[in-house]
């Protein structure tokens, strides 16, 4: 049996996360690439099963959507080779990520009250008030510490330079924090001595930071607030993070039918009676939380709810209408918020992006459709894009008919390089295309959980990484 990661060869045309152009391994991957060159395939392999199998157990489990959209459950592919993110690079993300989403959070609580950034022109009104997830219903609401984003989830990628990129904001309901935690458990069982040459921040703490900042936004001066998470249910592709998170947080699970509005406050029914609820972790979306006020047809939400929100006598965590910050339409935006908030340079860049609501953008993206990526702008989960370099004849065709029908409704960006790890496959060990979700919570301070979920396109040359298509995750370590 011999060594896979001998024969790996890093691409010349992607950034490599462990080599350098002289194809040795950077400085702070070289403990690992030696630990790995003592391991033989065929106990690569069975580590891998033993990594799959501990997932079944656990029944972490979410659902991959085919072409016809039916959707099937599968454990999500852990890839044994961990990602390393040395300690000066670290330092540079982390204050560009609490910069960011404190900037958001800010953008956030003007646009639903006194909306100073449209009276100034600084984001086109139209682009936010016209967009389908800034909801009026909230608008002059007084929320507890102005915290609209309790967790925010951003994607971060790296061009062929090396070079750190915002992808994507997601404030509304970020998924996979649970696997970040359970990716480091699995390492550990599996690799223990990979763990002795390395410092390694410790993942211990970090659900009590979310518990302290679930905390801090009630809106009871209260010394033990009830706090619950909010689930759609057991049939909700997302579920084991639901239910992962609430447990190691000591906080408890309900569904709509736990919980009940009466006279403007919220009470979870209990086996001694009705409880009063402080703060909901909520991972229902908008359009479902309460029928009275949205969705009338939904089952998943609790009538009265919005209303309860309103008199100040819950906190809802993430708010309610933070879908407009997530808008690829206002990302485009967001280091204009950073300039105009905290009056400071943006310590991460985004990716260039054409809003096709603009004449000259719109017709720069039709005409180099072959080259750009486009998105539909309040699409997630990597749906509804179109990347140019990879799509054929007839799917670009049917693409530029709904950008002309809707030109409004996409955004078009470069397509990046996206860096590439080294992937164990059943090909053996491949370069991968991997991008980075760092979530950040947000307290008196925000707080950036050390690490992040790294996702990999399993897939030969996808650029997907998305869990929901086919991605797998990656333990990833920051070095002390």
């Amino acid at each position: 049996m011999y060594s896979l990661i001998k024969d790996y060869r890093p691409s010349s045309y992607f950034f490599d996360e462990m080599f350098g152009e002289d194809k040795q391994p950077f400085l702070h991957y070289k403990s690992l690439y030696n630990n790995y060159a003592s391991i033989n395939s065929q106990l690569m392999d069975s580590r891998y099963q033993l990594a799959q199998q501990n997932f079944i157990r656990q029944g972490i489990t979410f659902t991959v959507y085919n072409n016809d959209s039916e959707g099937t459950e599968r454990t999500m592919p852990f890839d044994p080779i961990p990602r390393i993110i040395p300690k000066e690079e670290w330092v540079v993300l982390e204050k560009g990520l609490k910069q960011r989403v404190k900037a958001l959070n800010a953008f956030l609580d003007d646009i639903y009250k006194d909306q100073h950034i449209l009276k100034d022109n600084i984001i086109p009104r139209d682009l936010i008030v016209t967009s389908p997830h800034f909801y009026h219903q909230v608008v002059g609401i007084d929320v507890p510490k102005q915290n609209h984003i309790f967790i925010a989830g951003i994607d971060l990628i790296r061009n062929d330079k090396g070079e750190y990129l915002v992808l994507e904001d997601n404030i509304r309901n970020p998924s996979g924090l649970s696997y970040v935690f359970q990716n480091r458990f699995v390492m550990r069982k599996l690799f223990p001595d990979l763990f002795n040459n390395y410092l390694i921040h410790s993942l211990e703490n970090q659900l009590h930071e979310m518990h302290a900042a679930l905390k801090y936004i009630s809106p009871n001066e209260k010394r033990h607030p009830t706090i619950v998470l909010l689930t759609p249910g057991v049939y909700n592709s997302a579920y084991y993070d639901h239910s992962f998170l609430a447990k190691e947080m000591g906080i408890e699970l309900v569904e709509a039918r736990d919980l009940l509005v009466k006279d403007r406050v919220v009470y979870m029914k209990t086996t001694k009676g009705l409880k009063r609820v402080d703060v909901i972790y909520r991972r229902i979306d908008d359009d479902y939380l309460d029928p009275l006020v949205f969705n009338p047809d939904s089952l998943l939400g609790v009538p009265g709810l919005v209303d309860a929100y309103r008199a100040g006598h819950v906190s809802l965590a993430n708010g309610i209408g933070n879908g407009v910050a997530d808008d690829k339409a206002t990302y485009a935006y967001v280091p204009e918020m950073i300039r105009y908030y905290l009056d400071e340079e943006p310590l991460l860049q985004n990716v260039k992006t054409y809003l096709l609501s603009k004449k000259e953008d719109y017709d720069y993206a039709l005409a180099h459709l072959d080259e750009l990526v486009f998105k539909e702008r309040n699409s997630s989960g990597g749906y509804n894009m179109l990347i140019g370099t990879q799509a054929s004849e007839q799917e670009k065709e049917l693409f530029r008919q709904r950008i002309i029908e809707s030109p409004d409704s996409f955004i078009a960006q470069p397509t990046i390089s996206l860096s590439q790890s080294p992937t164990f496959t059943d090909e053996g060990i491949c370069g991968r295309h991997v991008d980075l979700r760092a979530f950040v919570v947000l307290n008196e301070d925000a707080h950036v959980v050390p690490g992040g979920l790294t996702r990999v396109a399993l897939k030969k040359g996808s650029l997907v990484v998305n869990s929901s298509q086919g991605g797998g995750g990656k333990d990833t370590w920051i070095l002390e």
